[in-house]
């Protein structure tokens, strides 16, 4: 964060400071208490079940230079905070003394008013990336593109929410010359609050598909709240569309905002051709306006052809060749959790473990499925979440689509994950399912089952923590290769 002071920020988020310096300096923002950079400001969240006020002295101990707090109004209900929570005696009151409380009526909303004072401050271009699958991907495929002729700040990590965002835009740095914001949504209403802060030049919105459909109602309603990227974007902005998505091709921009269109079909402006896949990887012919180049991506499965035009697409707007962007998409290698593919011990892992829909699970099948060197295809696959009320019916199509798709094993985790099994059954697919109770059950069958030359897909939703699986994979076969 471009360096401000405990004084500027209380002015920005509309607050008021009950203690400290104002000249006290903050670099930094953070949500977490165990974590700080050094010169921190904590921001403690109220959540459904945990109110953070409680850990704000923990903060301060570990390097917080400020606090935002709703819940002390003086002095007195500072030192008092100060005593519970460190002690009377404590030798680490100082830090609580020392440090700058702020006064907001609402954190979550003061650190977003934060965010945006931060945008205003800065004139780079952003490039906003939305959509129901592959923002993660596509985001870091941008960033490479753009990267061979900018310095380029994205998204770090998953801070694409309500309170990630405005910690992303207050993290810019003073070099960066072109940024890749990734905005998430689950809520009606959330995209607006996201969007009228980081204020983005470009909006890429990926495809519109089912997930958060329990929230949302149906896929017309998440097509609307994706287009709200477009409240508080610049007017002389752009948006780069998926061309092949059928909500998405005949998208009208608002206040009479330029589209741009990406994908394999004629009404793309930035289109692939030629498409073939070498041992599972995409190569293909990008073509924009007069120019042509070929793209040799180190990720597998067609669908990440999309992600890479959308890639194209934002480079060449800014005016990098198309040359020049695919050198750089050559470089990407994926991104932690996202079909990552490694091989260790023999067994080679298809990683796409931090989250799952109905588009992106059939897409990481197609992936194993074409792997025509395995000697089994495996796919461990959990539930996939925030489907609404037809999950099940979610669940039991990805059952179907193995039937026709066949694999050697599934294993299954969740009671939504079980319905794909009787997919499989309802489909007369003779394909052995393993119905696993707990991550600890599917660790036992992949620790006795593995062997040389299998190939393991490890799919499903982030909370059904399939990543630690993984993990327990690569510690395992790693160990058996010293």
């Amino acid at each position: 964060m471009t360096d401000m002071t405990a004084g500027e920020l209380a002015r920005a988020a509309g607050g008021r400071l009950l203690q400290g310096k104002a000249e006290s300096k903050i670099r930094h923002i953070s949500l977490d208490s165990r974590k700080m950079k050094g010169d921190d400001l904590f921001v403690p969240i109220i959540g459904e079940t945990v109110d953070a006020h409680r850990f704000i002295c923990q903060a301060l101990e570990h390097g917080a230079a400020a606090v935002f707090t709703s819940e002390h109004h003086t002095p007195e209900d500072v030192k008092t905070c100060i005593i519970r929570q460190m002690g009377a005696d404590s030798s680490s009151g100082w830090k609580g003394k020392e440090a700058a409380w702020i006064e907001v009526e609402d954190t979550r909303k003061a650190l977003q008013d934060v965010g945006f004072f931060c945008r205003k401050k800065r004139s780079l271009p952003l490039v906003g990336v939305t959509g129901s699958v592959g923002k993660t991907t596509t985001r870091e495929m941008i960033a490479a593109a753009l990267s061979t002729g900018f310095h380029v700040y994205k998204t770090p990590g998953n801070s694409n929410s309500q309170v990630g965002v405005p910690i992303t835009i207050a993290e810019i740095p003073r070099d960066a010359q072109i940024g890749v914001i990734e905005l998430g949504m689950s809520q009606p209403g959330e995209m607006t609050r996201i969007a009228r802060i980081a204020q983005v030049d470009y909006a890429v919105i990926t495809n519109i598909g089912v997930t958060h459909m329990e929230n949302l109602g149906s896929r017309e309603n998440i097509l609307k709240e994706k287009l709200h990227i477009q409240d508080g974007m610049n007017p002389d902005g752009m948006l780069i569309l998926n061309g092949d998505d059928e909500r998405l091709r005949s998208v009208i921009p608002e206040g009479g905002r330029k589209a741009l269109f990406y994908g394999m079909g004629e009404n793309c402006q930035c289109r692939g051709q030629d498409l073939h896949l070498e041992h599972g990887y995409p190569v293909f012919t990008a073509v924009f306006k007069e120019e042509r180049a070929q793209v040799r991506l180190k990720v597998m499965g067609v669908h990440m052809v999309s992600n890479a035009l959308a890639a194209l697409a934002v480079a060449a707007v800014n005016g990098i060749s198309l040359k020049q962007a695919a050198a750089g998409l050559e470089k990407f290698e994926g991104f932690k959790g996202r079909q990552q593919t490694f091989k260790l011990g023999g067994v080679t892992v298809i990683d796409d473990s931090y989250n799952a829909s109905p588009a992106s699970m059939k897409a990481g099948l197609r992936v194993l499925w074409g792997a025509s060197d395995a000697n089994r295809r495996i796919a461990v696959l959990a539930d996939m979440k925030e489907l609404g009320t037809g999950a099940f019916g979610f669940h039991r199509e990805i059952g179907a689509y193995i039937a026709a798709h066949p694999v050697d094993e599934v294993l299954l985790l969740g009671d939504l994950a079980a319905e794909i099994g009787r997919g499989l059954l309802g489909a007369g697919s003779e394909v052995p399912v393993t119905l696993c109770k707990d991550l600890e059950e599917v660790k036992g069958w992949l620790n006795k089952q593995l062997k040389e030359g299998d190939w393991v897909f490890f799919k499903g939703s982030n909370s059904m923590g399939l990543s630690e699986a993984v993990s327990y994979v690569k510690n395992q076969r790693s160990q058996q290769t010293i």
